[in-house]
Order: C-alpha cells, then structure tokens, then sequence
C-alpha cells in the first residue's frame, strides 16, 4: 500500500510540475485542523512531509489560522503549537482577522501564483479550491498523508491549455519577465502609439561657445636663393642683307 501511495503522489507531483510550473521548495500551506489530525494520528509533520514529497519543502500558515486557533477550545492548543513553528506568510487580513479557510482561499488567490500545496482536513474549503486550477490539495486519512489527484478543473485548464485556447502560467510569466526587461508595463503599452515629447531643458553649453576663427595659412617666404631666375630669351639678330645682294652681283 505505501508503494501505491508513493507513485500515485509521485505522478500528481509530476502533473503540476509539468503543468503549472511548480518547483522546489514546494510550499505547503497548513490550518489548524491539518495539525489537529497529524497531532491525533501521531504523524510528525516536518519529518514526514519531505520524505512524502521525496524533495525539499517550506511549510507555511498565516496569522487568521493562528488566530482562529486561540478562539477555538483549549483542546485546539497542541494543534496552535505545531502550526508556530511554521513560517507565516502575509495575507491581506491584519487588522481585521478572518477565518482560516477565507484567509487560505485569498492567499491562493484565482489562479495559485506563488504555487502552494494547501494541507487542510475542511471538506467546504477543499470543495472551494477543488474549483480552482492548479491547487494541490493534501490531507490525512488512516493514519497517512495523501495529495489528492488533481482535480477536474486542472485537467480541464491543461486540457484547453494544449488546445490554445489558453495561456499557461508558465508562459504568462515568461512574457511577464520579457515587458518588463523590454521596460513595457500596460501604461507603456497604453501609450505605446503616442509620441513621447522630449523634456525642455538649459542648451548645451558648448553650442553657445563663439567659433573660433581659423588663422590664414602664411606661406613662407622665400629666399633670395630660392627666388626664381627669369629666363632671358635672346632676340636673334636679323640677317645681314646686304651681305646677300652682294653675292648676287657677283
């Protein structure tokens, strides 16, 4: 039977792996009436849950559980002590306390972000987050803990998922994390088809500064042995024509 119980844990734990992203630390959030049946049935919660989830884990509650608890019996107070020493997380209920179940379903949220199993012995508050994709849910029954085979809702969400029809968490993140290193939010893209309008501000100081002149090139001057020589033509002397005539007379 504890062979049974292992693999089918083993491959609903490979379901929302796969499916929803969930990673180690799985974090486990508990109430009070989880603690009260692990207190009666002699289950050690921290040593127990990592060997039942064969990985690391970070088990967790908020402060309406704890609170709930001290209203309840004093019979409530071995139960108040176990949920202690697990780390409390924030919810929205810290002025006006709430009761567990309210507080567990609105740290979940719709759509389980922060991907918390959710250990719980409530049938109307598992019957609230059967309703919604991605929740794991863990309780106790004989004496052992057992994660419930995901529910109709997850599989109808994988279903339409492998469809198209919708986007997986894993991808909502990733093109989360893509705007924001683009430096897109909704307000960006809002005004993405507005023309951003360039601040008004002092001129550039070196745009006021006078241009310089540039100094005229000075030739240098010559010397009196470089200076050119004027070339002297020589003019040809005409031809004596009488020394012609006399040659012709004789």
């Amino acid at each position: 039977m504890k062979i049974k119980r292992q693999k089918k844990a083993k491959k609903a734990l490979s379901f929302y792996k796969y499916n929803f992203g969930f990673r180690e630390p799985f974090q486990i959030l508990i109430d009070g009436t989880f603690c009260q049946a692990a207190l009666k049935n002699k289950i050690q919660i921290k040593e127990q849950m990592p060997k039942y989830f064969m990985g690391e884990v970070q088990l967790c509650s908020t402060n309406c559980a704890l609170k709930e608890l001290d209203s309840l019996l004093k019979d409530l107070y071995g139960a108040k002590l176990i949920l202690q020493r697990f780390q409390i997380r924030r919810c929205k209920h810290s002025k006006e306390p709430v009761s567990a179940s309210q507080c567990l379903l609105s740290v979940v949220g719709e759509t389980n972000p922060h991907h918390y199993f959710v250990a719980t012995q409530d049938q109307e508050l598992r019957a609230s987050l059967l309703k919604i994709p991605g929740v794991p849910l863990l309780y106790i029954i004989q004496n052992t803990m057992v994660l419930e085979k995901p529910s109709a809702c997850s599989l109808k969400h994988v279903e339409a998922v492998q469809l198209g029809e919708l986007v997986s968490p894993t991808e909502q993140q990733s093109l989360q994390n893509l705007k924001a290193e683009q430096g897109l939010s909704k307000d960006g893209e809002e005004r993405r088809g507005k023309k951003r309008k360039r601040k008004s501000g002092n001129p550039n100081p070196l745009s006021c500064l006078k241009k310089k002149k540039k100094p005229m090139e000075q030739q240098p001057k010559r010397t009196d042995g470089e200076k050119k020589k004027r070339s002297r033509h020589r003019k040809r002397k005409p031809a004596d024509l009488t020394v012609g005539v006399k040659a012709n007379t004789s």
